[in-house]
């Protein structure tokens, strides 16, 4: 079966009317209810992300900081980003279900997992938040899988409309861990471009994809399905951690490249391929972007059956 990570804590990161708010994941679990999507998935319980597994990624500093920030009132601790007073929390939170999914699916208990998680993290560096971001959830759980569970090699797939530029930041001179990005360009954060591909033992491990509005969907999706597949013969990886950003989509007020639906679960199912060739199917995916409620619903209830019919 399939991992599936969501509690009612994640109401809990209080954005107001921010574009980033506790309304556009309900009607999801809503719809995975009534479907019962739910019910065919695994719902473990899990602990928060420890202190000591915040800080592979994040520095102590920065760490100490989100906890002093929200428990003074929170506010915004940059132009994008809203933290609430129980926001340090549900952050840790967040990063811990993907720890936990990721020691699940790789000691084999189930083959893959989706973690339905805010706040996201792909935009988090490793000393201040940035674009909605607290702490980089998904670069948490590459680092506990390298460092604690004998994985020697991750790759990172990040399908969100905006670059994951805090990943590859964590990553940017990490020889162990590979970090492929399709998104728009340009666009926000203004990183991403093709020539960004690492640094010193990490040369070569960060692949950019950058796409150009109006570019058809089709080209897209062979794009994806071409470079996926090439780089990760040359990483081999253990394990496929997914950035799964929905915010691709054509309805969504933030990003957009024209994406409908469907095209998340050829995606989805390009990435479980490359997993079942590399990593014995190990693939833990992660959400980030998404802000068209009805549209994020459709998405994620497509990529949970993709990976319900891959862990069958």
């Amino acid at each position: 079966m399939t991992l599936l990570y969501y509690d009612p804590v994640f109401q809990e990161h209080v954005t107001g009317d921010h574009p980033e708010n506790g309304d556009r994941i309900l009607p999801v679990v809503r719809h995975l209810n009534f479907v019962a999507l739910d019910s065919c998935c695994r719902r473990p319980a899990w602990e928060p992300a420890s202190l000591e597994r915040l800080r592979y990624v994040h520095t102590p500093d920065y760490v100490d900081l989100i906890h002093h920030f929200a428990a003074s009132g929170g506010g915004y601790i940059e132009p994008d980003t809203v933290v609430s007073v129980r926001s340090y929390d549900v952050a840790r939170m967040a990063a811990g279900a993907v720890c936990d999914a990721v020691a699940r699916v790789i000691s084999g208990e189930d083959k893959n997992a989706f973690c339905l998680i805010r706040p996201p993290g792909h935009h988090a560096m490793p000393d201040h938040a940035m674009g909605f971001c607290l702490f980089n959830n998904i670069a948490v759980g590459a680092r506990v899988a390298t460092q604690e569970l004998g994985i020697e090699r991750v790759l990172i797939v990040d399908f969100d409309v905006h670059h994951g530029n805090g990943t590859q930041a964590m990553f940017w001179e990490a020889a162990d861990v590979g970090f492929l990005s399709m998104h728009r360009s340009p666009f926000y954060p203004g990183t991403g471009a093709a020539d960004e591909i690492g640094a010193g033992a990490g040369t070569g491990t960060t692949l950019n994809l950058p796409i150009t509005y109006g570019t058809p969907r089709d080209e897209q999706l062979r794009l994806f399905e071409r470079e996926v597949k090439r780089f990760a013969a040359k990483i081999r990886p253990q394990l496929i951690l997914v950035s799964a950003g929905f915010d691709a989509h054509k309805d969504d007020p933030i990003g957009s490249l024209g994406l409908e639906s469907d095209d998340f679960g050829v995606l989805t199912r390009c990435l479980l391929d490359v997993a079942e060739e590399h990593t014995d199917g190990k693939l833990v995916s992660v959400l980030e972007g998404g802000y068209n409620p009805d549209a994020l619903t459709d998405c994620v209830g497509i990529h949970l059956e993709a990976l319900l019919t891959k862990a069958c």
